[in-house]
């Protein structure tokens, strides 16, 4: 599989004109000489595509790629849109403002409505604009694709609640999912990672999906589960904290009796006496 290290691979080998900058690079799908087929090829870069057209009604879209996500294409009309390209060096710097959001592109295109198909492509005619001027002032295409980004971001939340069918099964599948970690012998404690892997998804991805549909982020979904897990063995006088709290997946019995206070505002022992004397008084 070939892999396309940087921007002046990727055009040469895709038909776009030489990049300007080489940690931005960003233009017009608008030439006749563009490879309309290829086998599955590797990106060391980011990607944003804005493509028009893009469903059989004739919806735009946009299509985020991510560093060692293979790319394969079968074109019948050439590309109509806009693309900016962003490096990883790029990314890192500016996490803060890029987030995770570009792991999007690995679960779904984002539809856009006719109105976010203007603001859309407002931004990246500012982009075009600032690019074919100053191309080296990169701190100001930045802040543009910044811009671009918190528009995808907010498009991306308004598909969610636009097809709830489509979301609801992530949630019901990562409620069952955490249901049943206990079934077995836990080793570690659950966390987001573990849920997204096997939802064959990126954490960051299901975790908004999660937080949209339930106004509770996937982190505190799990840490609810534990916490009423742990109460339901904490109620057991046979159990003792040290096995409670490595069944649970805690390393340390210290750091479940933490844990446990920070949620019920009591340790795992001073909840079973309140347990055990309104059990008595009953």
């Amino acid at each position: 599989m070939i892999t396309l290290k940087n921007f002046k691979e990727h055009n040469e080998y895709v038909g776009l004109p030489v990049p300007k900058n080489e940690h931005i690079d960003l233009g017009v799908y608008d030439r006749s000489d563009m490879r309309m087929k290829s086998e599955p090829v590797m990106i060391d870069f980011y990607r944003i595509s804005y493509k028009r057209n893009y469903t059989e009604n004739g919806q735009d879209a946009v299509l985020l790629y991510s560093p060692e996500h293979p790319l394969e294409w079968d074109l019948e009309d050439q590309l109509k849109g806009y693309y900016l390209q962003l490096s990883k060096e790029l990314i890192n710097e500016h996490r803060y403002l890029f987030q995770n959001h570009m792991e999007y592109g690995q679960h779904e295109p984002l539809y856009l409505t006719e109105n976010e198909e203007r603001e859309i492509e407002d931004i990246f005619e500012s982009l075009l604009r600032h690019y074919k001027e100053q191309p080296e002032k990169t701190y100001v295409l930045v802040s543009y694709a910044h811009v671009l980004m918190i528009l995808i971001e907010n498009f991306y939340k308004r598909q969610f609640s636009t097809d709830i069918n489509k979301y609801n099964h992530i949630v019901t599948e990562f409620q069952q999912l955490l249901h049943d970690y206990y079934s077995w012998e836990a080793d570690q404690l659950p966390n987001v990672q573990y849920f997204a892997d096997k939802l064959n998804l990126t954490p960051n991805y299901l975790g908004d999906i999660i937080k949209h549909h339930t106004d509770k982020t996937a982190i505190e979904t799990i840490h609810d589960h534990i916490i009423q897990k742990a109460k339901e063995l904490v109620r057991e006088d046979y159990s003792n904290m040290s096995q409670i709290a490595y069944s649970l997946g805690f390393e340390y019995p210290n750091n479940f009796s933490k844990f446990f206070k920070n949620h019920t505002e009591m340790t795992p022992s001073e909840f079973r006496k309140r347990h055990q004397k309104t059990n008595t008084k009953i």
